[in-house]
C-alpha cells in the first residue's frame, strides 16, 4: 500500500535541500510517493533575499545550517547567486518536467545546481542544461520556460500551497493527518509513514457488516 507525501519547499530555502537527503532514504526503503509541491518564499515582485548583505542571515548560515549540513554528510554552500533568484521559472520547468516523467530528476538536479554548484537558477538557459542533464528535450524545456506555458498550473499549484493548505513555512511535508513542519530526521518520516500505514490497514476493513434484513 503506497503512502503519499506532499512535500511543499522551494529551491532557495537551506533546510528543504537538507531535508531532501533524509525524505530521499525514506523513499528507499518503504513503499511511498513523495509529490513535489512549491512554494515561492520571495514571489515576484517582492524584493529578493540576499543573505550576503544581511549579517543576521549570514550568521544563521555560520550558526545552524552549516553545521547542521556536516552533520548529516552533505556538501553546500551559500551561493555567490546575489541577490537570491526568484524561482518561478524552475517550478514551472518542474511541471513540464514532471509531465514528462522527470520531475523528481529534474527537482533534485535544481537543488545541487544552487546550493552545490552557485548556479543561478532563475536563467532560462541554466535551467535549460540542467533540464538536458536529466535527460529532458533542451528544445521543448526552452520552448516551456519562454512561452511560460506552465505559469497557470503553477500558479494553481501556489494557490493551493498558500490558501488551500495554509503552508506558512518550508520544509513541510503532509503525511496523512500529519503535518509536518521543518527539517525531519529519518526516523520520524518513518514513524509517520508507519502510522499512516496502520491506519489505512484498519480503514480497509472499515463498514463490512451485515444488517437485520440479512444484508452484506
Amino acid at each position: 500500500m503506497t503512502v503519499k507525501i506532499k512535500a511543499y519547499s522551494d529551491f532557495i530555502c537551506p533546510f528543504c535541500f537538507l531535508g531532501k537527503g533524509p525524505l530521499d532514504e525514506i523513499v528507499r526503503e518503504k513503499d511511498v510517493e513523495v509529490e513535489w509541491m512549491p512554494f515561492e518564499l520571495r514571489p515576484s515582485p517582492y524584493p529578493k533575499i540576499d543573505p550576503w548583505k544581511e549579517p543576521d542571515k549570514l550568521s544563521s548560515w555560520d550558526s545552524f545550517i552549516l553545521p547542521t549540513a556536516k552533520k548529516l554528510g552533505v556538501e553546500m554552500r551559500l551561493p555567490h547567486v546575489s541577490p537570491h533568484p526568484y524561482t518561478y521559472l524552475a517550478f514551472e520547468g518542474y511541471q513540464y518536467a514532471q509531465e514528462q516523467g522527470k520531475g523528481n530528476e529534474f527537482h533534485h538536479r535544481v537543488f545541487t545546481a544552487f546550493f552545490q554548484e552557485e548556479q543561478n537558477i532563475e536563467d532560462v538557459e541554466v535551467l535549460t542544461k540542467l533540464a538536458g542533464e536529466v535527460g529532458l528535450s533542451e528544445t521543448d524545456f526552452r520552448e516551456a520556460l519562454v512561452t511560460r506555458k506552465y505559469r497557470e498550473v503553477h500558479q494553481e499549484a501556489l494557490n493551493h500551497a498558500y490558501e488551500e493548505a495554509k503552508i506558512m513555512a518550508v520544509p513541510t511535508l503532509i503525511i496523512g493527518d500529519e503535518v509536518i513542519q521543518g527539517l525531519a530526521s529519518k526516523e520520524r518520516l518513518a514513524k509517520a509513514i508507519d502510522k499512516e500505514l496502520e491506519k489505512e490497514t484498519e480503514d480497509e476493513f472499515k463498514g463490512m457488516t451485515c444488517d437485520i434484513n440479512g444484508d452484506c
